[in-house]
């Protein structure tokens, strides 16, 4: 029987697999088969690009030109890099029209993406360094937890806006949240009703963006604080979601939520 190569496979991991096709697998064949497959998603991940893609695919399906240009990235090295993904199993893809849409493939990638976070910002300290150094003492912000900010959307007496790009919006958002993307929202201020106290939320602990939204609606003289993360984090916690064309949603406890920190996009 001839053995064909694998689109991207290594010659030597070729060479491996047809070895343990040919002989009886002993203990020490099969921990190294199996730890192998394990070591396709650790070599998928290995990537701060493909990472961060993971994040914004996190939010909602997205093409490939999308994830282009908020990652600054050609359209080739985007999709190298999502074909990588791809081989893994983490994102799947399908074709409409001219584009090829991805999102990723099921809550078990967002729990895995928490975890790594996770343990990134226990074990490396640089961590604390670099969010410290750019986006600077966040306690001023006051931010709400998961457990407030229910009993208050409860009582009505708070605004949630969710401060992402509307085609992050549509595709899940938390319940009772309103859209306003934060590049809109100094236009938009009217929309917001007096009275009240205002809680933004954007991508995810280090995303920027409820931050910027914060600000600028205390300079304005509302009350407004940022939610300790972002919907990710919200949705994974099994907390209520809705999709825009599809109506309410509560998803399945999963992924248990990461400490509040995230850098913009993420």
């Amino acid at each position: 029987m001839r053995h064909r190569r694998r689109r991207g496979e290594p010659l030597q991991e070729k060479g491996l697999r047809i070895l343990l096709a040919l002989v009886p697998m002993g203990d020490r064949a099969f921990k190294l088969e199996l730890y192998g497959q394990f070591a396709r998603v650790g070599k998928a991940l290995a990537s701060s690009h493909r990472l961060e893609m993971l994040d914004l695919l996190s939010q909602g399906p997205r093409t490939v030109d999308s994830l282009g240009k908020e990652l600054h990235l050609s359209i080739a090295n985007t999709s190298s890099h999502l074909n990588v993904l791809k081989d893994a199993r983490l994102v799947e893809s399908r074709k409409e029209g001219l584009f090829v849409h991805y999102k990723v493939a099921d809550e078990s990638v967002l729990a895995l993406l928490a975890q790594v976070r996770t343990v990134a910002e226990r074990r490396i300290a640089e961590i604390d360094r670099i969010v410290a150094s750019y986006l600077g003492d966040r306690d001023g912000l006051e931010p709400i937890g998961f457990d407030e900010l229910r009993v208050r959307l409860r009582a009505k007496d708070v605004i949630l806006l969710d401060v992402r790009p509307q085609s992050e919006f549509d595709a899940g958002h938390i319940d009772g949240a309103r859209s306003i993307p934060h590049d809109e929202l100094a236009k938009r201020l009217r929309e917001i009703p007096r009275g009240k106290d205002v809680v933004a939320y954007c991508r995810g602990p280090y995303c920027v963006f409820a931050d910027d939204a914060v600000k600028l609606l205390r300079s304005r003289r509302k009350k407004a604080r940022r939610l300790i993360a972002g919907f990710p984090e919200w949705k994974a916690a099994g907390l209520p979601i809705k999709h825009l064309a599809q109506g309410s949603k509560v998803p399945k406890r999963g992924a248990t939520s990461s400490r509040s920190r995230k850098r913009p996009g993420a």
